[in-house]
């Protein structure tokens, strides 16, 4: 079951609506709580029909599936026509190559998921609310956002995955983050790239950073699964395929 209503992010985009989404497993019609996964780009979560590109992950399709206990709430991005998506979705201020500087606003974007989203939810939906069954997902500038949030906001969530994540948007910042941020031994990331995107970075750029990131986390003694996937594409399709991956090692009992 998924509910869909509108939110707006003020200190973002002022009172401009878009799509908060929430799926609730079967199970909860016999009552119980539930651990949440957060994902960003909510609109390519669920629903084809919402998707930018017209091929959602299919998340629904997957937990109705196989039965999983678990609450999935997601947030649309903004889709405005100047880099406001990767501005939301960036902690750092950056170059973009297609629309020049941009302002990073992915503290803002996490500050709105943290004391007024994840509020929402726990209020209105039967959560497990605790850091150990709160966790984080996004791909792309979604699992760059996934990785700051996991670090910068590690007292709120105790795992995240981050699929395609846009490691190479500004390496030092990240890495500094990833050695300075407090952050809870065992705390679990889940990351991948696909094959197909990798070879196409040159010398191998995004390939080594995703390395050193992993081994950044590791240092910190997080629980880091780092894949390569056979084949893969920066796309939902790839994407789709990668949730029994991320889910399994983020939901793993510990």
């Amino acid at each position: 079951m998924i509910i869909k209503w509108e939110v707006t992010l003020p200190e973002l985009t002022g009172s401009e609506p878009r799509f908060a989404y929430v799926y609730l497993p079967a199970q909860a019609a016999a009552g119980g709580r539930f651990p949440v996964l957060y994902m960003f780009d909510g609109h390519n979560v669920f629903y084809d029909a919402d998707a930018t590109y017209g091929k959602s992950w299919g998340m629904e399709d997957y937990l109705e599936r196989t039965g999983t206990p678990l609450i999935v709430a997601a947030v649309e991005c903004c889709h405005g026509p100047n880099g406001e998506r990767l501005s939301e979705y960036s902690p750092f201020d950056f170059r973009a190559r297609e629309f020049g500087p941009l302002k990073g606003r992915g503290r803002e974007t996490m500050e709105w998921f943290v004391n007024v989203f994840k509020p929402t939810v726990d209020s209105r939906f039967p959560t497990l609310p605790d850091r150990a069954h709160t966790f984080i997902a996004g791909s792309s500038m979604g699992g760059l956002m996934s990785l700051y949030a996991v670090a910068a906001y590690n007292r709120v969530f105790a795992g995240a995955a981050a699929l395609s994540p846009s490691v190479g948007v500004s390496p030092g910042k990240l890495g500094e983050l990833l050695r300075t941020a407090p952050m809870e031994p065992g705390t679990v990331v889940y990351m991948d790239y696909g094959s197909q995107e990798l070879a196409r970075s040159p010398g191998m750029r995004t390939a080594k950073l995703f390395g050193r990131t992993a081994v950044q986390l590791m240092e910190r003694g997080a629980f880091v699964t780092a894949r390569v996937v056979p084949g893969g594409e920066h796309c939902e399709a790839s994407w789709e395929r990668q949730i029994p991956f991320f889910l399994n090692t983020l939901l793993y009992e510990r």
